[in-house]
């Protein structure tokens, strides 16, 4: 017990510590040089400490672009994207608990989409959305096709886009959730008299709540931030990303990096939301298992 770590230990700490630095590297440097005084420039060495850029951000946006219209757009498409990779995955997980016909073929087909790289995924439901614009132009009735453009849009095409990313991802969660789920709780209920929605409802969901949690946290993130499955899918307005994106050849002032800090900080907003219910939910646990039991 007197012994002293190996060397090793130290080796492995410091490559860990490495990594780390890494992974936040980039995010600190952004959230450092956004809060550079009037005068700052896009590096290093920093020219004062204000929220200048901050406040230039809020009042006059972007050049050419109305980035806060941009914002309001990705946090509806990342809240839609949650509910349904929230609904559907759990449907599913449901659905995998037992054996039916094609079910191997199902899931092979989900996680393809994992494996396709993305840029393919969106170049696909782009050129799928407009072989669908031309069939309504050239077969659709006179009053449909006059005035007609386009069937792509945030919750049409970019939506799609954004499943095939969020979805495979609550579904493996799912399998793992229910693997470690034990059956008995949801037998005993039944034993009671409880109906299956009555069972799933008061005991199968607050034990997995935490996990569902988890996925809709997943499902928000991953969209909010998605750019590749994005770009060739979205229509005529673009996502928040997509705006950051294409400003960062343009935009010469820290107000960029505002900018990005902004949408660091509504990411981290999630987490810290998802976490706060996912430990209220398990301290809730306890009594739904009880419940179960007696």
């Amino acid at each position: 017990m007197g012994e002293g770590r190996p060397r090793s230990f130290y080796w492995l700490a410091a490559l860990f510590a490495l990594f780390v630095l890494f992974l936040w590297g980039p995010v600190l440097t952004i959230l450092l040089l956004s809060f550079q005084g009037p005068d700052g420039g896009l590096t290093f060495p920093m020219n004062g400490i204000s929220t200048h850029w901050f406040n230039k951000l809020w009042h006059d946006g972007l050049p050419n672009v109305d980035i806060w219209s941009a914002f309001a757009r990705s946090v509806r498409l990342g809240v839609v994207v949650m509910v349904l990779t929230v609904v559907l995955s759990l449907l599913a997980g449901l659905a995998y608990r037992k054996r039916f016909r094609g079910a191997d073929q199902l899931l092979f087909v989900v996680i393809a989409s994992l494996i396709m790289p993305s840029i393919v995924v969106s170049l696909g439901i782009g050129l799928e959305f407009r072989i669908l614009d031309d069939a309504v132009k050239r077969y659709a009735p006179a009053a449909l096709a006059d005035g007609y453009d386009t069937a792509m849009g945030l919750f049409t095409s970019a939506l799609g886009a954004h499943l095939t990313w969020t979805l495979p991802f609550g579904l493996l969660i799912m399998f793992a959730i229910f693997n470690r789920f034990d059956p008995r709780y949801e037998e005993a209920a039944r034993d009671l008299g409880a109906t299956p929605w009555q069972a799933l409802r008061h005991v199968v969901l607050p034990i997995i709540g935490p996990s569902v949690v988890g996925i809709g946290l997943f499902g928000f993130t991953l969209s909010w931030d998605e750019i590749a499955r994005t770009s060739q899918a979205v229509g005529y307005l673009n996502t928040l990303p997509l705006e950051l994106q294409g400003q960062t050849t343009t935009v010469t002032t820290p107000v960029i990096y505002a900018l990005g800090t902004l949408t660091t900080a509504v990411s981290l907003l999630m987490i810290a939301v998802a976490l706060g219910a996912i430990l209220m939910l398990r301290r809730r646990q306890p009594l739904a298992s009880v419940g179960a039991g007696t």
